[in-house]
């Protein structure tokens, strides 16, 4: 099978892999913390969950799904949030990112459901064929509550 649960020693490469994922994305300056991030996905309380792709005949990190729970109220039940899927350019196109979901597919009865960088043809397509479609009327709000309130 080539995908698994990250541990705790796959954290430079999952880090890598966002900083990379960032670069591809337009963003060059990303630079994470790596114990920081260690503590948020395998310390006591963890707030995330990776999972690893690595290709069928090679020993090395192909990409990754970046997951957190969450919780629909109006279906009642538990779904997923996937806050970011990579796959490195030389490791496309072979069924990879579709591993990863459907790993993701069987770990919910609920709904699995991302944000993707408007523009993206080639993630639009990818997702189009998976059967997964923009969600209509909905928009996304960030809040970032300064320190002081």
């Amino acid at each position: 099978m080539p995908v698994r649960d990250a541990v705790a020693g796959d954290i430079e490469e999952i880090c890598a892999l966002i900083e990379e994922h960032a670069v591809y994305e337009g963003k060059d300056d990303l630079k994470l913390d790596r114990a920081e991030m260690g503590g948020f996905l395998f310390g006591p309380s963890p707030k995330a969950w990776v999972l690893i792709a690595t290709p069928p005949d090679a020993d090395t990190v192909a990409g990754f799904a970046f997951c957190s729970w969450n919780f629909s109220t109006w279906e009642a039940r538990p779904g997923i949030w996937l806050d970011d899927l990579f796959i490195r350019p030389e490791h496309r196109r072979h069924g990879l990112g579709r591993e990863l979901l459907d790993e993701l597919a069987r770990r919910t009865p609920g709904r699995v459901e991302w944000d993707m960088q408007a523009g993206n043809a080639k993630a639009e397509a990818f997702y189009g064929q998976l059967g997964a479609e923009p969600v209509p009327g909905w928009i996304r709000y960030r809040w970032r509550p300064s320190p002081n309130t």
